[in-house]
């Protein structure tokens, strides 16, 4: 849509709604930091709380927290890691729900932005993996997770200068990569997708003339809730994802064959 003159009229969303200036006068405190940092006490705080007083017939509350506790232990730790699933399920559920809220807090007032469309936040969480499974790697085979990592068994060793750099670019290159880039991908676009919608069919149902525009806004609002739940439902996707992916890492870094 073109803007009107005068100046007025509708700005097209972009880029910049996913910059924020600095908070309280710093150069480093965004919102997306503030989001961070406020979805890493609540998970700690709701986990520790879920934790308090555990009752043989559980509350509402308790049995949705074991519940979501079952669906990672078993659905991804067991399943995926098999038998030495045990130290990792920590990891597994707090990156899972700490995800899943950043994710989540795109579609929650006062906030109504997802952390993870901002990429940074996305890459913090790939270091944490990254060091986690090349950690486990060399935990459970000392040096010899270099080459358990970078050779694959029954690979004759004139392949050797190929294979190596295949296998090093595909674990501690690729890897990585993607999984930061899926996990910012799809909450940059819902999120922008949200905001379009939301802003383009407010400028209609207000500031347009015409009784066919004035409707597609009330269309475009009324899609906007519509993508708002069906973005809660990314969210999870795209936590669970992660934290599958996640799992499955760590269980090629500790298995016996590569």
């Amino acid at each position: 849509m073109i803007p009107m003159e005068g100046g007025g009229g509708y700005t097209p969303r972009g880029l910049q709604d996913f910059q924020f200036e600095p908070l309280l006068g710093t150069t480093w405190l965004t919102k997306p930091m503030l989001q961070a940092v406020i979805a890493a006490v609540l998970v700690i705080a709701l986990w520790a709380f879920s934790a308090y007083r555990l009752r043989t017939v559980p509350s509402r509350g308790q049995y949705i927290m074991e519940f979501l506790y079952d669906f990672i232990r078993n659905g991804v730790g067991r399943d995926v890691l098999g038998p030495g699933f045990r130290p990792y399920i920590g990891l597994l559920v707090g990156l899972f729900t700490y995800i899943l809220v950043n994710n989540w807090f795109g579609e929650f007032f006062f906030f109504m932005f997802p952390t993870m469309s901002n990429i940074g936040y996305a890459w913090g969480a790939v270091v944490v993996v990254l060091f986690i499974y090349i950690y486990a790697g060399f935990r459970r085979h000392g040096i010899g997770y270099l080459r358990h990592a970078l050779i694959p068994p029954g690979v004759p060793w004139y392949l050797y200068p190929i294979i190596i750099p295949v296998e090093f670019m595909s674990t501690f290159i690729t890897r990585p990569l993607t999984l930061g880039v899926r996990l910012f991908a799809n909450m940059f676009a819902g999120h922008l997708t949200i905001v379009v919608f939301v802003v383009g069919g407010t400028y209609l149902l207000t500031q347009a003339d015409g009784i066919l525009l004035k409707a597609g806004g009330a269309v475009s609002l009324a899609f906007s809730i519509v993508m708002l739940l069906f973005e809660l439902f990314i969210g999870f996707l795209q936590a669970y994802i992660f934290t599958i992916l996640t799992a499955q890492y760590i269980s090629s870094s500790i298995s016996e064959g590569h």
